[in-house]
């Protein structure tokens, strides 16, 4: 009701200069940019050869559009229609409508929602490639995820031998150990969120360390840890039991969401898991279909027994249908999900016959909350606004200022804790350590460095 949507909080946004929004739209957004032109620039050579004098040319307009659009954020120009041919349009085009309305005046980078503008500016990228002739389907941040994936070789394998060790004989686990299972793999869930591209503007951020070695270190850092609601969740016995991931990184990330996966099935958890993936190429790092069947391919081809096992297995998965992938074009739209049910109503009645659903990552707990300026002690359900198609809950690292669900006092001890302690926080890469501090000056930085997390958890009204 309208009456209620007065009292909301302002949305994050970079009209409020000095916030990480106003940082993200001025300095993280145009690099990002950069790197995708200088990305297509430096393969001039290899888009003529696969697709000759076309593909050149092709790449050429591309870098073109891109390079106005960089121009068109930094000047804060009016955010514009789309015209390309995609399913999404009418969706994007009648949000740019609610917004110019709900504004009066015309959207733009810096003075409409940070929620909107970033996601408009993936949009943007994806709507200079459909202007092309063979590079439509290009993904210009492939390369880099599949390194993330490449070189997080270790971790990966770690993990992946010990699942197998642990579920080997699944008949003689017991209750207890399968929890035990269950609360490790869902915090190596959880920290696998850390390696994001688009946060550190799309420079190399790889799990290198063994995750399970680091659980008990990191427990401290997790602010709010509400396992026990989805375990008892999990729990309720149910025919055909379906749990959705929606999905947020590939790399370590992804494959960290297919050991969970595979443990809910094989503990009897769940029956069938939807995994949930972006339709294109989407905050540098976020996965694809293609990325997700890239990496069931080279865990196939791998050399190492474990990781050949769960290759060869999951392939299986998805052609029995244990596994079933779906795209759909809202995930790669700006609503926040209070929006879903109205905007597109067969995802969210397809999302309230799963029993959980898991939102990984910091875009969708953003896209949960609206990207709202919330006091930190609103609970989690108040600021799902509605949004509740089945039980849902959210495994984040946070890397933007925006948490809810905290105690009275929380916030300001974690404030206070982080400012003290940049040497408290263990297993930083190269070079992290010094960032962090860079950003320490900033006060409320805690919130957006990655190094602190959420388990969130609602039940269904």
């Amino acid at each position: 009701p309208s009456s209620s949507m007065a009292t909301l909080p302002d949305s994050l946004s970079a009209k409020f200069k000095g916030s990480f929004a106003y940082k993200t739209v001025k300095d993280r957004m145009p690099s990002i940019l950069v790197k995708v032109i200088d990305v297509m620039a430096r393969s001039y050579g290899k888009f003529k050869e696969d697709f000759g004098e076309e593909g050149l040319e092709d790449a050429k307009a591309v870098v073109g559009l891109l390079s106005g659009l960089r121009n068109e954020m930094q000047t804060d120009k009016p955010v514009l229609p789309l015209t390309d041919g995609r399913a999404d349009v009418s969706l994007w085009n009648r949000y740019l409508e609610e917004v110019r309305t709900a504004q009066g005046s015309d959207p733009s980078w810096f003075t409409s929602a940070w929620l909107y503008v970033e996601c408009y500016m993936y949009r943007r990228i994806q709507h200079a490639l459909e202007a092309s002739t063979v590079l439509k389907s290009y993904d210009p941040f492939r390369a880099q995820k599949e390194a993330g994936f490449l070189n997080s070789q270790s971790p990966i394998l770690s993990l992946a031998s010990y699942l197998q060790r642990a579920t080997h004989d699944p008949s003689s686990l017991s209750q207890q150990d399968i929890r035990k299972l269950f609360n490790q793999l869902v915090q190596v869930n959880l920290w696998g969120n850390k390696c994001d591209l688009s946060i550190s503007g799309g420079t190399e951020n790889y799990q290198k360390q063994d995750p399970l070695e680091q659980l008990a270190r990191l427990r401290h850092f997790i602010l709010v840890d509400q396992t026990d609601q989805i375990w008892n969740r999990l729990n309720q016995p149910k025919p055909a039991k379906r749990v959705d991931l929606v999905v947020d990184n590939a790399g370590f990330e992804l494959f960290s969401d297919l050991v969970l996966a595979e443990l809910l099935l094989t503990a009897k958890l769940a029956d069938v898991i939807h995994f949930h993936l972006k339709v294109m190429p989407w905050f540098v790092s976020d996965a694809s279909r293609h990325d997700f069947m890239w990496t069931l391919d080279i865990l196939r081809a791998s050399n190492h027994a474990a990781m050949s096992h769960y290759g060869t297995l999951w392939h299986q998965r998805v052609k029995d249908g244990t596994w079933v992938l779906q795209e759909h074009p809202f995930w790669t739209c700006p609503h926040d999900y209070s929006r879903m049910e109205a905007v597109v109503p067969d995802l969210y009645a397809d999302l309230a016959t799963s029993h959980l659903v898991v939102f990984k990552g910091d875009l969708n707990y953003r896209k949960l909350t609206g990207d709202l300026k919330w006091p930190h002690t609103v609970p989690f359900r108040q600021a799902l606004r509605g949004f509740l198609p089945s039980a849902v809950c959210t495994l984040r690292t946070l890397k933007a200022d925006l948490v809810v669900g905290l105690e009275e006092g929380q916030a300001e001890r974690t404030e206070r804790e982080a400012e003290e302690g940049a040497d408290l926080v263990v297993g930083l890469e190269e070079g992290q350590a010094e960032r962090t501090e860079r950003e320490a000056e900033e006060g409320a930085d805690w919130m957006v460095t990655g190094n602190w997390a959420v388990i969130q958890y609602c039940d269904q009204l």
